[in-house]
């Protein structure tokens, strides 16, 4: 009988029982393993659904804030897209024109209301998007002054402060611009929140947007669009003169010409009078434009054919006095003050010719595009 039992209990230590014993405990603790690690998959979905979450508004609060602002650059963006501007008289152009002519003396001459929408670092292409998202948000103007460059026909290669188109890129016509340019970079920027924030604002723009968000302003330095310059010449001039002892030439681009007929049709097709103006620019700097002659061939046959007044500054009375700009290319304030008069006058003077070929092109056109 004892050894029965002793043969009973030595069956029951072998290694296969115990394996059988330890089997279902094993199997017992690799599902629990299982389940522990499957109940933080939820955790993990849910901390990155909040983040991307977070991510989308901390975007979104940034526009917002980018779109709430009153002054500055900003300011006048959003009057643009809020149609809070509908002057009769329209500038458009490079930093030239946003530095060069002053509405408030304009209307002061004219009686009729004048807005400024010149962009700073802009060529004729993005110059085209802004004037076609003012036409899609107020109404059309008389008389648009397009500003006229020696860089004119020269496309945008790369965009000068890309922060500052960024919370307009619901607009159609400034995104078709922007995408041309760089389709990819500007797709990222439209469709990824907060790349071109992290990527692309080298000037901290959303901090801006985030102040913005609550109420915040810059000092007003955009005066109805107008931005004065208040530096004085430097050596800067001669500096550019000693690197290009040779002189420079700017592109006649086809796609430059291009977009500038382009310009032209959309005034003539909505009735608008369309004068070129080419601003103050120093006199030294028109000498080293190798190309100059060829560039204003090309504004003449423009102007001719489509039937556009050309007005030319470029022998403006103090066009060789460095006391009147900041550098070769831009009127100091007290230079735009004196440009901005003399245009103003001659606005004055020739407003009935100019309102006239308003009606004129109006009989002709098929209407408002």
């Amino acid at each position: 009988m004892n050894n029965l039992t002793s043969v009973e209990h030595s069956s029951a230590n072998t290694p296969m029982v115990k394996a059988a014993r330890i089997s279902p405990m094993r199997e017992e603790h690799r599902k629990k393993e299982v389940g522990r690690r499957w109940r933080g998959v939820p955790r993990i979905i849910g901390f990155f659904s909040l983040v991307i979450t977070l991510i989308f508004a901390l975007n979104a609060m940034i526009n917002s804030g980018l779109r709430r602002i009153k002054t500055s650059q900003f300011g006048v963006s959003n009057d643009i897209v809020n149609g809070r501007i509908n002057a009769d008289i329209v500038i458009s152009g490079s930093s030239r024109a946003i530095s060069h002519y002053d509405p408030r003396i304009i209307e002061a001459a004219t009686g009729h209301s004048a807005f400024n929408l010149g962009r700073n670092g802009s060529q004729t292409d993005m110059e085209l998007a802004v004037l076609k998202t003012y036409l899609r948000h107020n109404r059309k103007p008389k008389v648009v002054l397009q500003n006229l460059d020696a860089f004119s026909f020269v496309t945008t290669r790369e965009v000068y402060d890309p922060a500052q188109y960024l919370p307009y890129l619901g607009e159609p016509d400034m995104y078709a611009a922007l995408q041309k340019i760089n389709p990819n970079m500007w797709w990222k920027a439209k469709h990824l929140p907060l790349y071109g924030y992290v990527v692309e604002d080298m000037r901290f723009n959303w901090i801006l947007g985030i102040k913005g968000l609550f109420g915040w302003s810059p000092p007003q330095d955009f005066f109805l669009g107008f931005n004065p310059r208040t530096g004085q010449w430097t050596s800067e001039f001669e500096n550019f003169k000693a690197s290009h002892a040779k002189g420079v030439n700017f592109d006649i681009e086809p796609d430059g010409v291009r977009i500038m007929e382009n310009l032209i049709h959309i005034c003539q097709d909505n009735g608008i009078e369309l004068v070129f103006v080419y601003s103050p620019e120093y006199r030294e700097m028109q000498s080293l434009t190798g190309n100059r002659a060829e560039i204003f061939t090309k504004f003449r046959e423009l102007s001719n054919r489509y039937g556009i007044p050309l007005w030319d500054f470029s022998n403006w009375q103090f066009s060789g006095n460095p006391e009147y700009f900041r550098n070769s290319q831009h009127l100091n304030a007290e230079g735009a003050d004196l440009f901005s008069r003399e245009l103003a006058r001659r606005m004055a003077k020739e407003w009935p010719q100019l309102v006239e070929g308003e009606q004129r092109v109006t009989a002709k056109s098929p209407g408002p595009k």
